[in-house]
């Protein structure tokens, strides 16, 4: 492929020796990869191993290769959530930041870290995701969904309004900040195209600026994971010195990542970032540092004002509705902060002010109330073990009815009233059952074959 001039003589400069090498990576195949959703499966490795995908990502355990040509997004284990199509290199950063109560995704779409975070906080606490581009965030409003995250709220706002509504909040906050792309060149040749040394200063001041808002809403002792798909040290270990220099956050060790290539420059710490070269790795370009702030967060009964003292009628009406479809439905009971936006209900992973803010996905979308019947939302199906829903049909793989379904058609079934579809005891989406036969549920949106 025909890279710009400027590119190739900055990557001369940083590889040296090693340049040659790294050009002729990007006549070699692209890496693709998925990763198994533990949130849904405890053994990641037999779904893995079903889906013919024996090499695991270094970097990420629930990681691996894989050839999409064979693994497309109509497979039903993709329906189920069961797997998320991602990048290698990009499975790195929501894979070794540490583990908090209330983490956030800052700039997140389309949705792998997310939805990786959230299996790593076993879908508990609070994440809190957020894409400023409308479009986009749709994109990871569904993804949340379909990955059955129950834990997560879903924003479409800019990280300075974030940073308004949320000071000093969050335990861990991922920053994938937007880059030049130079990384992704090879998978994305038309980045390479719109490239200059210009843009990629003009990227730098914007992770800055992005940088001081997570640092704002930024617990004192928590960590920030920032990452970027890019080469560019302006944007990668200038940003890292930048954050040291003005906050006085540590760089941090990351001993998973050990296996990379270690940042670049002189600034003390620096070589504790962590870079993933192709050449060198089976992966895209990635770059990775983890930073901590100074101090110790403080617990306190009242971080932030709570909201909905009182409830309105709609909303009781609504829960009633509910409560009267849970017991018939569910083996559990849902407990939380009931939301009601128009007609449908949500059941949020903690009670916060979101006044204002624009709301994609507020938590768990539970269902519609209409007539005062519920009816129950798709991520519903997707939310619980299956072993929480009271009529479920479970179908191979392989039988023609789950094709059938996925396709919006009738199948037969034993069940009564509402069921959850289910492939390797995860739910795929709702049916409605009697006389035999079960009435298709599935989102026409979402149907394939």
């Amino acid at each position: 492929m025909t890279l710009p001039i400027e590119f190739c003589e900055r990557m001369r400069a940083l590889l040296g020796s090693e340049y040659d090498v790294f050009i002729r990576s990007y006549d070699t195949e692209i890496n693709r990869g998925i990763r198994i959703n533990s949130a849904k499966c405890a053994d990641t490795a037999a779904v893995a191993a079903e889906l013919g995908a024996a090499e695991r990502v270094l970097w990420c355990d629930d990681g691996y290769y894989t050839d999409k040509e064979k693994i497309s997004g109509s497979h039903p284990y993709h329906a189920a959530g069961l797997i998320y199509f991602q990048e290698p290199s990009a499975m790195c950063a929501a894979e070794v930041i540490p583990i908090g109560a209330r983490m956030l995704d800052l700039c997140a779409a389309p949705g792998g870290k997310t939805t990786q975070l959230a299996a790593r906080m076993g879908n508990e606490g609070l994440l809190i995701s957020n894409e400023i581009i409308q479009k986009r965030a749709s994109v990871l409003s569904e993804n949340v969904e379909r990955m059955g995250l129950m834990n997560t709220i879903v924003t479409n706002e800019s990280p300075a309004r974030i940073a308004e509504k949320f000071p000093v909040f969050f335990d861990g906050i991922i920053v994938d900040a937007p880059c030049s792309g130079e990384g992704m060149f090879r998978k994305e040749p038309q980045a390479a195209q719109a490239w200059s040394v210009e843009h990629t200063l003009s990227c730098a001041a914007r992770q800055k600026n992005i940088l001081d808002d997570a640092y704002k809403m930024l617990k004192p002792g928590g960590y920030i994971m920032y990452s970027t798909c890019t080469f560019s040290i302006d944007e990668n270990e200038r940003v890292i010195e930048y954050m040291a220099e003005r906050y006085g956050m540590e760089i941090c060790d990351i001993p998973e990542l050990a296996m990379l290539a270690p940042g670049i420059g002189s600034y003390p710490g620096i070589e504790k970032c962590r870079r993933i070269f192709p050449h060198i790795h089976k992966g895209e370009g990635h770059f990775a540092a983890l930073l901590r702030k100074s101090g110790f967060a403080e617990d306190t009964k009242e971080e932030q004002t709570r909201r909905r003292k009182t409830k309105n009628t709609a909303l009781l009406a609504a829960v009633d509705a509910w409560r009267e479809f849970e017991e018939g439905t569910l083996n559990i009971k849902c407990e939380g902060e009931f939301v009601l936006f128009g007609n449908n209900l949500y059941l949020m992973p903690a009670d916060l002010d979101t006044d204002k803010l624009r709301i994609v996905r507020c938590g768990l979308h539970l269902g519609t109330v209409k007539k005062n019947r519920f009816v129950p939302a798709h991520a519903l199906s997707h939310a619980f073990d299956i072993h929480s829903y009271k009529n479920t049909t479970e179908l191979d793989v392989s039988e023609p009815e789950l094709k059938k379904y996925l396709r919006g058609e009738v199948i037969p079934g034993d069940a009564q009233g509402w069921c959850v579809i289910a492939a390797r005891g995860c739910g795929i989406g709702w049916g409605k059952a009697s006389g035999g036969m079960i009435k298709n549920h599935y989102p026409n949106g979402l149907r394939c074959y």
